[in-house]
């Protein structure tokens, strides 16, 4: 029966219903099990339920923060913002004890400010400024016996604790390899799968979608391996093999996001080699005969120049032995343990019997791959990626400050101290027990880079009621205290799952801070959380919707501005004739990934509701004209690098976008590009 009509549901409510899909992370389940609840059952046997309590909610707030990753990534993801959260305990507490009621909103409204404009900086800086303003709420009003610094000690312990589970337990089916890089191992083969489906889609109408997935898993994977270490360089040969099979993989990134800028659809065979290369990573063996892919235009020519270096780089283990013979084996790659199969083209000549571009690409091709690989740009770019990573222009306290002080801090910051102080002071002033939830709850809420406003607001009051409602349940018949620590050690293993969706999140945490509430002495309390969330939300809708000084947007619009930034070193880069490929590959990797992070802040403003969404009206149009501009750069670079010169579809096309992208940067209400990058 075919259907009468449709009903289109505005963004804002399609956001809120959006759930993120996969596997079960079942080690991060059993981490989650394994981390609040024995915590508190220790505290609780040794009459202790208030320290266990401060452990608890430290373990809960880092299982929050505990994402898929490398395990170094996971000791800064979790750590900052375990750091944050204890400094905001010993704060909270003192000024609870020491303010009055007026003093300590003016001080919360404060520390509201100052977290809210870090947030801007990154996910971690927005954890860190969270369990800052979250950890100080409680901190000055939940009754505790114990002083701020142990407060805040007992917090950091049960940090330290999840952060101790997340580098010792293995991922299961890892035992096979060096476990301690199976966040790496896992995000560098998600690469080379990324450019596979890239080169599969080429020419089709999953193409951009599949460029954005390759641009996510190559930051995914660059921060995997730029964790922090205690050395600068690579200190153990499973990382540096790593290290060279990522940056094998940039090149060949590169030559698919030009194919694909080309808009030809390629053989099913090209993407066999990547395909084998990531089955390579994930198991340690030889990934076997690579098919060749015919050398008829430049960036097959240059896709092929990067599979028969990946060759060489599996080969080798990630050693870079230059040009010379290793394992017995030829360095050029005709003889490695990845040697490729199939063949280049028939004859590759001209009907006059003169030589074609390809044939001269392979002669100079040959030459480079059996003279010293230090002077192989490829080559070298790639080793001096592994060695030294992709980090060209390090974030510096210059630049920190002026993205805590520019337009998306400072309008951060603004909406956060406003909510936080304002449900501070509306707590205290209803002489609630349970003050501390109305400010902790509303800084959840003000948090943009949680989704939309009104999305977040729907989903944290469905989950806290769902959430109250089943440990009301629960209370009404579990045996105390043994029932309400399997309620949390359960809740604890169900965070990993549920932080899939904002409210799903709301309900397991809900649960599990009622039971410590109850473990730490205090009465039921399901219905007055209850009150106080929908309290919390009706606060932030109204204060997310006040006129604020300055423009609106202030976060999408210095996404933008980074991104064209970004983009314009890029194509200046490009355009010098410069033969760097390490920092090509550099600046290539930083427009994207300010690219993706401008495009999420985007989609994010544009489900809000139309009184908010119209303040970022046309910026999702300068986002897509930066990301065909990036496009076609990387092909010119690729164009360059194979002829030496770029041809009139090249040129046209990025005189076309940049004249656009000042057309729209206009509409949009946007300052204007550099002006260096309009002359490019």
């Amino acid at each position: 029966m075919p259907r009468l009509f449709s009903v289109a549901l505005p963004p804002w409510l399609t956001h809120a219903l959006r759930a993120q899909r996969g596997p079960v992370p079942w080690n991060a389940v059993l981490r989650g099990a394994l981390a609040a609840g024995p915590l508190l059952l220790a505290a609780v046997l040794a009459g202790r339920e208030s320290v266990g309590v401060m452990a608890a909610l430290g373990a809960m707030l880092a299982g929050i923060n505990d994402r898929p990753g490398s395990r170094r990534t996971a000791v800064h993801r979790i750590g900052v913002p375990g750091l944050a959260g204890a400094a905001g305990l010993v704060v909270g507490t003192y000024a609870g004890e020491g303010l009055g009621a007026v003093p300590l909103t003016l001080t919360l409204t404060a520390l509201g400010l100052l977290a809210g404009a870090v947030s801007a900086v990154g996910p971690v800086s927005s954890g860190a400024g969270t369990q800052l303003l979250v950890a100080a709420a409680i901190g000055a009003g939940m009754p505790l016996p114990e002083p701020g610094w142990q407060r805040a000690l007992f917090f950091l312990a049960g940090c330290a604790w999840l952060i101790v589970l997340r580098l010792a337990l293995p991922t299961p089916g890892a035992l096979a390899h060096d476990f301690r890089f199976d966040g790496e191992r896992v995000a560098v083969a998600d690469v080379y799968d990324a450019i596979a489906e890239l080169l599969a889609a080429a020419g089709g109408e999953q193409a951009g979608a599949r460029r954005a997935a390759l641009t996510a898993a190559l930051d995914h994977a660059q921060d995997a391996l730029a964790g922090p270490r205690l050395r600068r360089y690579a200190s153990s040969s499973a990382e540096r093999r790593l290290r060279a099979q990522y940056a094998a993989a940039l090149p060949l990134a590169e030559a698919a996001t030009a194919l694909a800028w080309a808009g030809d659809a390629l053989p099913a065979r090209t993407a066999e080699g990547p395909r084998r290369l990531a089955v390579a990573v994930r198991t340690g063996e030889p990934c076997g005969p690579l098919p060749a892919p015919a050398r008829s235009v430049p960036g097959l020519r240059a896709l092929d120049d990067a599979l028969l270096h990946a060759a060489e780089t599996f080969d080798r283990g990630g050693k870079q032995t230059g040009g010379k013979q290793t394992g017995g084996k030829q360095a050029g790659g005709r003889q490695t343990g990845c040697e490729r199969a199939g063949s280049r083209q028939t004859d590759g000549r001209n009907t006059d019997g003169r030589k074609s571009r390809s044939d001269k690409a392979d002669d100079r091709h040959n030459a480079a791959l059996h003279s010293d690989a230090g002077t192989n740009p490829l080559d070298r770019g790639a080793r001096q990626t592994a060695h030294k990573g992709l980090r060209l222009r390090p974030l510096r306290v210059k630049a920190l400050l002026r993205t805590v002080t520019g337009p998306g801090g400072r309008e951060y910051g603004f909406r956060v101290a406003l909510c936080y102080g304002a449900s501070a002071a509306v707590a205290q002033a209803l002489h609630h027990v349970h003050w501390y939830w109305l400010p902790a709850t509303a800084v959840f809420l003000v948090k943009p880079d949680l989704g939309p406003l009104v999305s977040r607001v729907l989903n944290r009051a469905a989950g806290t009621v769902l959430g109250a409602l089943v440990f009301a349940g629960f209370a009404a018949v579990l045996p105390r205290p043994e029932g309400l620590v399997a309620l949390v050690a359960i809740s604890g293993a169900l965070i990993p799952v549920a932080t899939r969706h904002f409210a799903a999140q709301t309900a397991v945490v809900t649960v599990l801070v009622l039971a410590l509430v109850m473990v730490g002495g205090e009465p039921e309390a399901s219905w007055s959380r209850i009150g106080e969330t929908l309290l919390a939300c009706a606060i932030v809708l109204i204060v997310g919707h006040l006129p604020a000084p300055g423009q609106r947007g202030g976060n999408v619009r210095a996404r933008l501005d980074a991104a064209t930034d970004a983009a314009h070193a890029y194509l200046t880069h490009v355009l010098s004739g410069a033969d760097d490929r390490a920092a090509r590959w550099a600046l290539r990797r930083e427009a994207y990934r300010k690219l993706a992070e401008a495009r999420a802040a985007i989609d994010r403003a544009a489900a809000e509701l139309p009184t908010l969404a119209r303040h970022t009206e046309g910026t999702g149009e300068v986002a897509a004209t930066l990301e065909r501009l990036v496009d076609t750069t990387t092909a010119c670079a690729v164009h360059l690098d194979d002829t030496g010169r770029l041809t009139p579809r090249h040129t046209e096309r990025l005189a076309t976008l940049l004249d656009e992208l000042v057309e729209q940067r206009e509409r949009a209400g946007l300052a204007d590009p550099p002006a260096d990058l309009l002359s490019a």
